[in-house]
């Protein structure tokens, strides 16, 4: 580890609690191919906390006689199963947050899986130790990173964006007009349904007065289908199978009976677009007030979009200055990781990772394949930042920490702790150096993005379909950058 990793560490250790500090130790080994060896050592105390903490949870399904069953205590626990099968236990459940806080505590910004060595267990009141050997984020050295001509979209507001705008607020305030003839599309139906699935009534699968806009796609579509040409008072019968991605997870793939009833007929009446129509929908006296009033809020997101794409082509200019070698094993590290996140994501919205793999027809490696080269462009932003933040010597003031940490506008009176107190607790917890930097790495983009010389998106394209001797390096297999020497 280099001497300015080794000091910024230091600071962070200083900064953390007292109490995180007693808890844990670290020792940061530096080893080649960008890798880094993390040797811990737990205090005796937190050792026996953990101990206490697995002896309880085992007691709740332990059976002693004289103790009801979940209230055997902690210290009989141990006295029946042995220290070291509890602590074995302990280990299990603690490793993760032992190696985050350790991470933390060394400030090692950490690539791919850890490998772990842990030998032999402490007796009691003997500290625990173990080390961590994981890829680390290689060094890199920046250069020409200052003025970089980076193209701009200067947005215009199509016509169009305005009318479907107006478009929308048509909709919300059109009138829903009773009529004594068969639905057809465009039409909104009131209806009661009922659903079944093996016979059986299932969550979400019943509604009354549910009102349906055909032809909006907001319902499966074998359910849709059967209700136009149906009239007012007509009852419909229909078979449905959920998708296999559908969200309640008990339903995929399974066969469902509706009944539905249809109540009533609406059509739709939109207003006209007229000064009428924009008072009643707007705080604007006239049509062509709301319509200045849509163009400026779409003009506002339009330049956001494309100050965000400026900042985010900046940073890939910047990637491109980057002196910086990336062994195999750290790419395909950050690549596992991202794989992950994806996985987790997909959890979360309830799909299944393997039906989803399933469903790209490829295998999981053939995938991790296609995320490298988006793990290697992650890598080398990353490690611009970093050079940057530390060719400008860029601090984070204990002021600008506070500020990060304030409620967004509007938001003031949600229940929020105070940025003291955030800041209190993310220094009990041994992340404040995460919050510092964070803002660090914000801090050195938004020193490119104002540095750098915003051009014509068109002419920025252009450049790059130049044809140049050093494209044929592109054709091989080698990186060519712009500016890059032969």
């Amino acid at each position: 580890m280099s001497a300015q990793a080794q000091s910024r560490s230091r600071r962070v250790l200083r900064r953390a609690s007292s109490k995180v500090r007693a808890a844990m130790q670290t020792t940061v080994s530096e080893l080649p191919n960008s890798r880094a060896r993390v040797e811990v050592e737990v205090n005796p105390d937190d050792v026996e906390v953990r101990i206490k903490s697995a002896a309880a949870r085992l007691g709740q399904e332990m059976k002693v006689p004289g103790f009801r069953k979940g209230k055997v205590p902690p210290e009989i626990v141990v006295q029946r199963l042995g220290r070291q099968a509890v602590l074995s236990e302990a280990l299990e459940s603690s490793l993760a947050d032992w190696y985050e806080r350790a991470m933390l505590d060394a400030d090692v910004n950490a690539v791919g899986d850890p490998e772990l060595d842990l030998t032999d267990l402490p007796d009691e009141g003997e500290p625990l130790r173990f080390a961590i050997e994981v890829g680390v984020r290689p060094k890199a050295t920046i250069s020409d990173y200052k003025g970089l001509e980076v193209g701009r979209l200067d947005p215009e507001v199509p016509e169009e964006a305005v009318e479907e705008e107006l478009g929308r607020l048509r909709e919300a305030f059109a009138k829903l007009n009773p009529v004594e003839r068969p639905a057809q599309e465009g039409d909104v139906v009131l209806i009661d349904y009922a659903g079944r699935v093996d016979g059986e009534q299932f969550e979400g699968g019943e509604a009354k007065d549910y009102l349906l806009e055909l032809g909006a796609g907001r319902v499966l579509p074998e359910f849709e289908a059967t209700l136009p040409g149906a009239e007012a008072g007509e009852a419909k019968q229909v078979e449905v199978t959920f998708p296999d991605d559908y969200p309640p997870e008990e339903l995929r793939g399974k066969r469902a009976s509706f009944g539905i009833e249809v109540k009533e007929v609406r059509e739709k009446e939109l207003p006209e677009l007229d000064d009428d129509f924009a008072s009643e929908a707007s705080e604007f006296d006239t049509l062509e007030e709301l319509r200045e009033f849509i163009r400026g809020r779409i003009a506002d997101a339009m330049e956001r979009q494309a100050e965000e794409r400026f900042r985010s082509d900046v940073l890939d200019a910047a990637a491109e200055k980057v002196s910086i070698e990336l062994p195999e094993e750290i790419v395909q590290g950050r690549a596992e990781e991202m794989w992950r996140r994806l996985e987790r994501s997909l959890a979360e919205r309830g799909i299944d990772p393997a039906v989803y793999t399933q469903a790209q027809g490829k295998t999981r490696e053939e995938l991790l394949a296609e995320i490298r080269p988006d793990a290697e462009k992650a890598l080398r932003r990353e490690a611009a930042l970093e050079a940057v933040a530390e060719a400008e010597g860029i601090e984070v003031s204990e002021e600008e920490m506070l500020g990060a940490l304030k409620p967004p506008p509007g938001h003031e009176d949600h229940e929020h702790p105070e940025p003291e107190e955030a800041l209190e607790e993310l220094r009990k917890a041994g992340r404040e150096g995460m919050l510092r930097d964070d803002l660090r790495l914000r801090r050195a983009l938004d020193l490119l993005a104002e540095r750098a010389k915003p051009i014509p998106l068109e002419q920025a394209e252009a450049r790059e379909k130049i044809w140049t001797p050093e494209n044929e390096r592109e054709e091989k297999g080698v990186l060519w950058t712009p500016g890059s020497e032969s």
